[in-house]
């Protein structure tokens, strides 16, 4: 049990260091091609992503979360796994190609029947790839997957800045969407060296089957729930709306993604290894809970009150028209990270029922938020989305935590330091902003701004609510990657 903790560490470390390195390039992407292509380029591929987007959830039909989920599997199912996900792959590549037609007809724009044809291709990499991503979760490899993670988006970024500036245009995007998985692919398989072999039947598969395809009916649920809104604003408001409206959700999903990705991709193997262990299981999801939402909180604070600033410096004059929309979209950064890491409480106990009904009853809250919202245009959608999702906060947790070793109560006393830390801070730093109001440009504004914030939120988290050593004792432990010893969430 003490190598699992280490061997989480660190993981935790190197899959922490990667996505700060993801963050950063696909911020410096996302600044770059800003300033290379126009809301419409953006637009006409977000088309095409919302579109073809559901059916990505498909590409492995859960089963490389089976099969890390589970503590053995044998060779003979992993290889057969390997080539249920390709012929997935496959299918989902040619009904995409398929679809490119039918997208043309919705969005009524002719230039999307290449997109989307081109764009099927990610299936048959991603098929590729995905047991073998899975291997490597199992054995707790994160450093490797993340050194793969980052190479993976290095290089595409630099394919797709080369292709921008060769002045082709939204074809910048789609072929830097597209190299992400491929290059990612390769690098597993040099990694693992591993070679499936035969697919056989009898192997065993069919619990790991039936978790899959309720992790895939749940993901396609909450996909369609977190993305028709892209699909509406491109059939009612046109491809520059869907241009706006999707650099400023990117823009708002990247922090909450970036660290879910970085902490869940250890929690969730971690979590399943210790899930026969009710207080070591709760005190490891308590501690990378507290840690996902101690460190949003301020990327949170500061979309809401800077989000023209960070607009101007990131995408440029432009796209000033994004910034009440990336203003208005602020709460669900912190909204998902109070509710994503109850899905590795959830999955890592095998609990598929509970999720999939979770998924059923907020899909059609979120769509009918953005009906509401729609005619008002991205403005109004981004209003309705974020005020759904406050809403269903406390429904979310108080379900996903019943009947397990992890309470509310737990919650809020994990939540209660960094929500208490970020509204002072929040409120000194606005006070602050307002008192030297525009007498600064957009970029000095902003350095300041977030040096006050974060200033006073650490201040605020260390000293006034007491938990400088539970953060600093959890960061030492993982840059020595020692083992961390058992303590309480809160100390006293």
């Amino acid at each position: 049990m003490k190598d699992l903790k280490e061997r989480a560490l660190r993981g935790g470390v190197a899959k922490l260091c990667a996505q700060g390195a993801n963050y950063v390039v696909r911020i410096a992407s996302l600044v770059v091609m800003a300033r290379l292509l126009s809301p419409k380029d953006f637009g006409l591929v977000g088309m095409v992503t919302a579109f073809t987007g559901v059916l990505s959830l498909f590409r492995d039909f859960g089963l490389s979360a089976a099969s890390v989920q589970r503590v053995d599997v044998t060779e003979d199912q992993v290889s057969t796994l390997f080539w249920i996900n390709v012929f997935v792959g496959g299918f989902l590549a040619l009904v995409t190609t398929a679809m490119a037609p039918v997208a043309v007809s919705f969005y009524r724009e002719p230039h999307l029947f290449w997109v989307t044809i081109a764009m099927s291709t990610g299936f048959l990499f991603n098929a590729a790839g995905v047991q073998h991503s899975a291997f490597l979760q199992r054995e707790m490899r994160i450093t490797a997957l993340a050194i793969i993670d980052v190479i993976s988006w290095v290089v595409s970024t630099l394919i797709g800045i080369v292709v921008a500036l060769a002045g082709l245009g939204y074809w910048a995007l789609v072929v830097s969407t597209v190299s992400l998985p491929l290059i990612a692919t390769i690098g597993m398989w040099l990694t693992t060296g591993w070679i499936p072999g035969r697919p056989r039947s009898g192997v065993g598969l069919r619990s790991m089957m039936r978790f899959g395809g309720g992790l895939t009916l749940t993901g396609l649920i909450v996909y369609v729930a977190y993305n028709f809104e892209k699909v509406l604003l491109g059939r009612f408001w046109g491809a520059d709306a869907v241009g706006l409206y999707g650099r400023a959700y990117q823009l708002s999903n990247i922090p909450t993604s970036t660290l879910n990705t970085a902490v869940g991709e250890v929690a969730f193997p971690a979590l399943s290894r210790v899930r026969n262990d009710p207080p070591r299981f709760k005190n490891y999801f308590l501690k990378g809970y507290s840690l996902v939402l101690a460190m949003t909180i301020p990327m949170t604070i500061a979309v809401a009150i800077f989000a023209p600033e960070l607009i101007s410096v990131l995408l440029g004059p432009k796209w000033q028209e994004a910034a009440p929309i990336f203003r208005l979209l602020a709460p669900t950064i912190l909204v998902f990270a109070v509710i994503n890491p109850i899905g590795w409480l959830i999955f890592s106990l095998g609990m598929i029922g509970r999720s999939l009904k979770v998924a059923m009853v907020l899909a059609p809250l979120v769509i009918c938020g953005y009906v509401i919202g729609l005619p008002y245009g991205p403005k109004g959608v981004a209003f309705a989305y974020s005020t759904v999702m406050v809403l269903w906060i406390v429904p979310h947790i108080a379900w996903g935590v019943h009947g397990t070793v992890v309470s509310v109560r737990d919650i809020a006393v994990a939540a209660s330091g960094p929500l208490v830390s970020g509204i002072v801070a929040g409120a000194v730093t606005f006070g602050a902003q307002f008192a030297w109001g525009q007498s600064l440009h957009a970029l000095p504004r902003l350095v300041l701004g977030l040096a006050i914030l974060l200033s006073a939120y650490l201040g605020m988290l260390f000293y006034a609510m007491g938990q400088k050593s539970l953060y600093l004792r959890l960061f030492r432990d993982m840059l020595r990657r020692l083992p961390v010893e058992e303590e309480n969430l809160v100390p006293a």
